[in-house]
Order: C-alpha cells, then structure tokens, then sequence
C-alpha cells in the first residue's frame, strides 16, 4: 500500500521560499502522475499543480505560475515543490497526491476532478512576518 509523507513545510516570510517534499516509503513515485493541493482554513481545497508520469507534462494553476516548481527525482523516487516568492495567501496546508499508475496520466487544469488513489497527511506552510 502507498502511503505518501510531505515535509518541509514551516514558517517563512513573506518573499521567501520553502521546498516541499513527497515521498512514499518503499515505493518510487517517477510512474505517477502526482498533484499537489492545499487548504486554507474556512476555504476549499484549491488543486494547484501536477505532473504527469515520469517528467511528464506539468500543470500550473494561475495563483502559483511563475512562483512553484514541481520536480521528481528518478534517483530518490519523491517529488519535490518549490515554492518561491512566498506571501501570507499561500498559508495552508499542503498535500501531495498520486494517481496509481494504471488508473491514468491525466495532468491539466482538470486535475482538480479526479480520483487520486494516494494522500499525504499534509504539511503546513505558513507565511508571515
């Protein structure tokens, strides 16, 4: 069973960067395609960027293009979200998910309506002065 872990998320300050990590212990993630979310408290949660199998094609919402970056790593078999140019709206939690690599490809500004197979328990990111 995949189980997927984030960390790095923390306190930073307003223009600064943190970088996110998702990892499934035991597993490689390079196969799947992967989406990130967050939540803020009191809102929905917002899908905000995906890549597809492998180094496959990525997806960026409007609110995070420009600023996050998300990578894998074949060698590691995690994935990895940069966030730069940080600023208090972008305080929630966030969260990694993984599509089984049998269930599909998809990465696209649809990526909010499917069923990911795999969560993270999330990891908060709060930015502040």
């Amino acid at each position: 069973q995949v189980q997927l872990v984030e960390s790095g998320g923390g306190l930073v300050q307003p223009g600064g960067s943190l970088r996110l990590s998702c990892a499934a212990p035991g597993f490689t993630l390079w196969n799947h395609a992967i989406g990130w979310f967050r939540q803020a408290p009191g809102k929905e949660r917002e899908a905000l960027l995906c890549m597809s199998t492998q180094n496959g094609p990525t997806w960026y919402a409007s609110s995070v293009a420009g600023r996050f970056t998300i990578s894998k790593d074949i060698t590691t078999g995690t994935v990895r979200l940069q966030m730069n140019s940080l600023q208090p709206e972008d305080t929630a939690v966030y969260y990694c998910a993984a599509e089984d690599p049998d269930g599909g490809t998809y990465c696209g500004p649809d990526m909010g309506r499917r069923t990911y197979d795999y969560w993270g328990q999330g990891t908060q990111v709060t930015v502040s002065s």
